[in-house]
């Protein structure tokens, strides 16, 4: 192909496109065949946008920080955890090519790329807003596109909020044309993610067979947009003749729900899938006739699941799924978007006077709870997040050399030493594992190294092997390696360099074959910059390094964790016990700052605790109020069904003296617990002496 189409960018690893590599340069210079695309607004693709929201759970500012780390790391928006990248729109700054970029446009223009974001150089300065009804950004930064970048002049009459989505939909939307043409059926139902795209879709479908045509929108019953039912079922009228609200995540009761409200939606003759929620294709599959079509708006909407569905019931139906960029899709798509701008403008306006973030809502919950969960040696996970970090330790295992585990307390770092001993060739070898926490620095060198006998007072007769011994041809695993004085970290330099090291009192080298992984709750780098770790012990250590992410950046794992520890727990105490949807969603959304190992901990309490086999919300609400604010919330509630009426004055007492007693707790001196919570020494010690604490 002799149009640029930025080979020339890319940087980790070569030999790839820009589409499929890790890394591409986004510098600012222009190179020959390039134009450089001042941002106004990106549209991410849903999945990869629903997947930065949930691991951020829906805070505004970490889904800035995360959308920025990943254009940091990769030089473009493209994640990895999706494979999936956006479509975005700016002003042509600047062009370095023999011809305009496409052929067709200048600089001082504003355009729409069609270009994928996981090819496009991209630089992202600031992130000003984001649109969770679209799955947008509004942000300012750079964009590099090629000669071979297809692009389209801005629609200055269209809002690019609704244009971009259409864009972003417009192999689908021309797709949904072209087999309703050859078809030429009547009845349709859209399960659709949004009331933006429903409309799209049932636009593009009255396109291709004319006014005499029938649609039944069917919708998840929790609506994640800024419209009730009633707001949505009226502004798609009458592109869309009926709307059905429904748990999409239980399928086979959705069916009977809509048959039920309309008989003849039994067999119909297409279903679009648009909503990626689990359980969207199998009612695909259910609501379609035999010989019917279903159609996707992307491989990724479980298109495999609802091939097996199919099998399953001896149906045969033709399925679809286009998802490639042509020449006549934008076209297409822009034509849409101007024979509804007013259906459309109407949902914008209702988006502007409501704007609110989104959350995750039961349905998706439950979609994330039934889809297969990850396992590797007794590791459960469903998190793409978690999915990375563990293809990163299977590899990680198959090399026989030292690894630094870090992360928060209670992230599961023991957990990932296990998948590391397990999958490596010494697993059949012993694991030492060893908290440094808890060796006096007196006895350091004694309980690593070893000893001979009579080498000090109250040494045992025969002498005693150190851990590293005990380790031989296996692994030895330091956890809290950062507590360790520098004296130590010198000695333990010093054996991991020669593999020989001699045991207190003795004359003899012992020489050992160990793989020392440790692992750490404060990243080590930050303690060589502190001086308080060696930097040569800090790099030998420093051949791998495994970053396990706090929970609350993983959230889809608290669904699999919580089934998991409930069913473990049912099993000891021999009883039965089910997490509602309600109770899951409370799960879902406090932050865990005991990470995995306060979520065990939650869940064990749950079922103790629960007197009835479904464990509800207000049983959810109440443990993790305890967690999050002690016993307060608890008695405010257990007070007022007891008297009708609270003391003000005396719940602010036992929220002041829960506050002071956790500084304390924390910081050890009334000094650093006082500057901890920005008191004067003076103010916080008689508060102290008022509490008796």
């Amino acid at each position: 192909m002799d149009r640029n189409y930025g080979l020339e960018r890319v940087m980790e690893p070569q030999g790839l496109t820009p589409a499929t590599a890790w890394k591409l340069d986004n510098s600012r210079t222009l190179r020959q065949g390039e134009a450089r695309i001042s941002l106004e607004r990106i549209h991410l693709e849903w999945d990869s946008f629903q997947q930065i929201c949930s691991s951020c759970g829906f805070d505004e500012n970490r889904i800035r920080a995360k959308i920025l780390d990943l254009v940091e790391r990769r030089g473009k928006l493209h994640n990895p955890f999706t494979d999936t990248g956006g479509v975005l729109m700016g002003t042509v700054e600047e062009i370095c090519a023999k011809e305009t970029i496409a052929g067709s446009v200048a600089a001082g223009e504003r355009i729409y790329s069609l270009t994928s974001l996981c090819s496009v150089p991209l630089y992202i300065e600031e992130i000003e807003e984001i649109d969770f009804n679209y799955g947008q950004i509004v942000c300012s930064g750079y964009a590099i596109l090629f000669e071979a970048s297809p692009v389209r002049r801005l629609e200055e009459d269209l809002s690019p909020s609704y244009t971009l989505a259409a864009i972003d939909e417009a192999g689908s939307l021309f797709g949904v044309f072209q087999v309703a043409m050859e078809q030429q059926r009547k009845d349709f139902v859209i399960i659709g993610r949004n009331t933006c795209t429903t409309m799209l879709y049932a636009a593009a479908i009255r396109e291709a067979i004319g006014p005499r045509y029938r649609v039944t929108a069917v919708m998840d019953e929790e609506v994640r947009e800024s419209l009730s039912r009633e707001e949505i079922e009226k502004v798609m009228q009458p592109l869309v003749q009926h709307t059905c609200f429904v748990n999409l995540a239980e399928p086979l009761a959705a069916y009977e729900e809509i048959i039920r409200q309309d008989p003849e939606l039994a067999a119909v003759d297409q279903v679009i899938v648009a909503e990626d929620i689990a359980g969207a294709e199998t009612l695909g599959v259910l609501l379609v006739r035999e010989l019917g079509a279903v159609y996707f708006s992307a491989v990724e909407n479980h298109y495999a699941g609802a091939q097996m569905v199919a099998e399953s019931m001896g149906k045969f139906v033709t399925m679809y799924a286009f998802d490639q960029y042509i020449k006549d899709y934008p076209e297409f798509s822009i034509r849409m978007v101007r024979q509804i701008q007013d259906k459309l403008e109407e949902v914008s306006q209702i988006y502007r006077k409501r704007k609110d973030s989104r959350s995750l809502t039961e349905s998706h919950a439950r979609s994330i709870l039934i889809a297969n969960a990850g396992r590797e040696d007794d590791f459960i996970y469903q998190s793409p997040v978690t999915k990375a970090m563990v293809e990163e330790v299977m590899n990680v295992a198959r090399y026989d050399c030292n690894v630094i585990i870090q992360g928060e307390t209670g992230v599961g770092k023991e957990k990932v030493l296990s998948l590391l001993h397990q999958n490596s060739e010494r697993h059949g070898n012993p694991c030492v594992k060893i908290n440094c926490a808890t060796i006096a620095e007196s006895l350091a060198e004694s309980e690593f190294f070893g000893y001979e006998a009579g080498a000090f007072t109250g040494a045992q007769a025969g002498g005693k092997p150190g851990y590293f011994e005990m380790a031989n041809n296996g692994i030895l695993f330091l956890d809290e390696i950062g507590t360790l004085p520098l004296n130590m970290q010198s000695k333990l330099l010093r054996v991991l360099q020669e593999n020989q090291f001699y045991r207190v009192g003795g004359t003899r080298q012992i020489s050992v074959n160990v793989r020392v992984i440790v692992a750490n709750n404060v990243p080590l780098r930050k303690l060589v910059d502190e001086g308080k770790f060696r930097e040569d012990l800090y790099y030998r250590l420093n051949i791998c390094c495994i970053d396990v992410p706090p929970l609350r950046e993983r959230r889809e794992d608290i669904f699999c964790l919580a089934e998991s520890f409930v069913r473990s727990w049912c099993r000891k105490y021999h009883v039965d016990r089910e997490l509602s949807p309600a109770a899951m969603q409370y799960l879902y959304q406090y932050q865990w700052p005991g990470n995995v190992r306060e979520l065990e901990n939650v869940v064990h309490r749950l079922v103790i605790s629960s007197r009835d086999v479904i464990i509800t919300g207000e049983d959810a609400a109440d443990i993790l109020s305890e967690n999050a604010y002690g016993d307060m919330m608890v008695n405010v509630r257990r007070n007022f069904h007891q008297s009708g009426q609270l003391d003000f004055h005396q719940l602010m007492d036992q929220q002041e003296k829960q506050i002071i007693e956790y500084a304390l707790k924390q910081e050890g001196t009334t000094r650093k617990a006082a500057a901890l919570l920005g008191l004067p020494q003076t103010t916080l010690a008689r508060k102290k002496l008022k509490y008796g604490l």
